[in-house]
């Protein structure tokens, strides 16, 4: 359980370090994050800690081999892996909060050739691995659907302030890509 929580503690840490150097500069254009970015970093406190105390007092294992919750230390480790990969892609055109930059350019090689936002991608895997390290089905559910929902509507202030700055060349984009999972969604 120790190698657990140090790989969540690693995550966490890396997600607040981003938060804090990534963030829009003065000659960027702001104001559409309505508060998204708020929400999401309130959903994960509140859905960590109750998926954690959950897990604590009504035992809904997913495994009955306990060792097999070391799957989602790996899946934890697979989604820090894309999210830090996706935003070194982006490079100075990504922020945390929603931000056109100066001369900002619309990304479509890599990762984003195929699907919109591998970064949240990644951080959902992380949820997802980090639900399934709980081994208990109401916490993975906890964990997991709230933050979703909430990845989603930021995915949508993303995607229209996008569209409104490249137009066609967005809606272009939007209709050969997927959001999260290749070929999927």
């Amino acid at each position: 359980m120790n190698i657990f929580y140090l790989t969540y503690i690693i995550w966490g840490l890396s997600e607040v370090i981003m938060n804090r150097l990534v963030r829009s500069g003065k000659d960027d254009k702001k104001g559409a994050d309505n508060n998204t970015e708020l929400y999401i970093w309130i959903c994960i406190i509140i859905c960590v800690t109750l998926g954690v105390l959950v897990s604590l007092k009504y035992p809904v294992p997913i495994f009955i081999n306990v060792k097999l919750m070391l799957i989602g230390i790996i899946i934890i480790i697979i989604g820090i892996i894309l999210r830090f990969l996706a935003v070194r892609q982006l490079g100075r055109f990504f922020t945390v909060n929603v931000t056109i930059r100066k001369d900002h350019k619309l990304i479509q090689n890599g990762f984003y050739k195929y699907i919109r936002h591998p970064s949240y991608t990644g951080s959902l895997l992380s949820f997802l691995g980090f639900g399934i390290s709980l081994n208990n089905w109401l916490s993975l559910g906890l964990v997991f659907i709230p933050t979703l929902f909430f990845f989603i509507l930021r995915m949508n202030v993303e995607e229209k302030v996008l569209a409104e700055q490249f137009g066609k060349q967005y809606s272009d984009y939007l209709k050969r890509t997927k959001r999260l999972i290749p070929l999927l969604y």
